[in-house]
């Protein structure tokens, strides 16, 4: 897990993390055959992190193995590395999906987040000034579409996995970087999902000023 407190056994490195982890992802494809994959997908692991590429790449490998021996034609997703940021090419040859995140520039999705400790940034602006660079439609070409734009072209299927902004950032510097944001998403043909739908992120029950 991203979150706290650790798990007890370390997926990474622990071959009985591992084995259990291999063995759940075929009991859910066991339970699960039959149902077209255009109605269920199967996402590894949510936003690996805190590890190496190749630790992960392993423990993705053969929990795919594990899938496909009960259920070859199950679509299946590997989130991006760094918590959804990065493609992973060393699985381009899988044969499996990947998942992006729509979270850039940091400091204005998450702004005053107390889990991330955002209450001590400053008010963000839309485009904005990090050090000496201005973060924006430039930026974000570079940054978050580009690389998997790459990706996709090497035949690997793309879409944003989740995306949005906390309810305390500005809602014209928000709908600001939305504006910008989208079109390059739909341009490259990525689809994508706003977290959330209800609540603090999300359309419904937002908590906006």
């Amino acid at each position: 897990t991203v979150a706290r407190p650790p798990e007890k056994l370390n997926l990474w490195t622990d071959e009985e993390a591992r084995r259990q982890f291999d063995f759940q992802w075929s009991e859910f494809a066991r339970r699960y055959r039959g149902i077209p994959a255009s109605r269920l997908s199967f996402d590894l692991v949510n936003e690996p992190a805190r590890t190496e590429v190749a630790l992960y790449v392993k423990v993705a490998r053969r929990a795919v193995a594990a899938i496909r021996q009960v259920d070859p034609a199950r679509l299946i997703i590997s989130d991006g590395f760094r918590w959804g940021q990065l493609p992973i090419f060393e699985l381009k040859d899988l044969g499996i999906a990947q998942s992006t995140r729509g979270y850039q520039p940091f400091k204005l999705t998450h702004y005053k987040a107390s889990w991330v400790g955002g209450g001590n940034w400053a008010e963000p602006t839309w485009p904005m000034k990090q050090g000496d660079r201005v973060q924006g439609r430039d930026w974000l070409v570079e940054e978050c579409i580009d690389p998997w734009k790459k990706l996709a072209a090497a035949g690997v299927g793309v879409h944003v996995g989740e995306w949005g902004a906390y309810n305390k950032t500005p809602h014209d510097v928000v709908l600001a970087w939305m504006r910008d944001l989208l079109p390059f998403w739909k341009e490259a043909g990525f689809g994508w999902a706003l977290w959330n739908l209800r609540g603090p992120f999300g359309l419904l029950d937002s908590g906006r000023t």
